[in-house]
């Protein structure tokens, strides 16, 4: 047996999330049936992180076990000419038996963007907020976040983790004003918030971010996201923002 490590990329717009769902599309179930054509096996792809529909990954970790005697670099190429041009793989190697996508990591990254212009070219990866944001009252609002807390008010009502304890390693809300495409450089406004943390509830980098906004528009003070978070109550917090922003960046073993 052994244990295949996979580095996947994928536009999340098309797809209803990571995790296997009956009568759904979704990044998990493409890649099993994939390896099950290849391999003759059915294996489960295990990940990092089960990003929800609409979700986008650039450093999204898997593995499988398998009996195959398939070189490992070879998964890259049979995997990538039987799956959909908007999913990639970028790189699968060896990994010990040991190894758990989810368990062994020891942090992630995400971030999302927010455009306050709208482009065509924009609309899949970011969401489009049609008014100013202050971008100072959002980075002291977000200040208040980093450190190990009780995070209940920025988890979703269907959040199974029986622990909402999470540590917030860094936090940064950058504003930049354009953003390279192609060929041609986007000049649209766009604020990036990036958040690194040891694990992360359902929903909770989005909650983050309508939180952000709703302080970018003056509506939450950076006290008030204080005694948010203090308050562990998810109706005090700001709307889940959509998920088209959103990007699993990295993940760290």
């Amino acid at each position: 047996m052994r244990n295949i490590k996979l580095l996947i990329q994928y536009d999340g717009t098309d797809y209803h999330g990571w995790q296997i769902q009956d009568n759904a599309v979704t990044i998990q179930g493409i890649l099993e049936d994939t390896l099950a054509k290849i391999t003759g096996e059915r294996l489960r792809v295990t990940a990092a992180a089960r990003t929800d529909a609409g979700v986008h990954a650039l450093g999204q970790v898997a593995s499988f076990k398998t009996n195959s005697g398939m070189q490992s670099e070879i998964f890259t190429r049979a995997i990538n000419a039987n799956i959909p041009r908007d999913i990639r793989v970028v790189q699968s190697s060896e990994s010990t038996l040991e190894f758990h996508p989810r368990f062994s990591a020891q942090g992630k990254t995400y971030f999302y963007l927010i455009s306050t212009a709208y482009s065509i070219f924009l609309k899949r990866f970011s969401c489009f907020v049609p008014y100013a944001l202050n971008s100072n009252l959002m980075k002291q609002a977000a200040e208040v976040l980093i450190g190990e807390h009780d995070f209940s008010s920025f988890r979703a009502s269907g959040c199974s983790s029986k622990n909402p304890v999470r540590k917030i390693t860094g936090i940064t809300v950058e504003e930049i004003s354009s953003i390279e495409f192609m060929t041609f450089n986007i000049k649209v406004p766009v604020i990036k918030i990036s958040i690194t943390a040891n694990a992360f509830l359902r929903h909770m980098v989005r909650n983050i971010a309508g939180t952000l906004i709703a302080a970018g528009r003056g509506r939450i003070t950076p006290a008030q996201a204080a005694e948010i978070l203090e308050s562990k109550d998810r109706r005090l917090a700001g709307p889940t923002a959509p998920p088209e922003g959103l990007f699993l960046e990295r993940v760290v073993y």
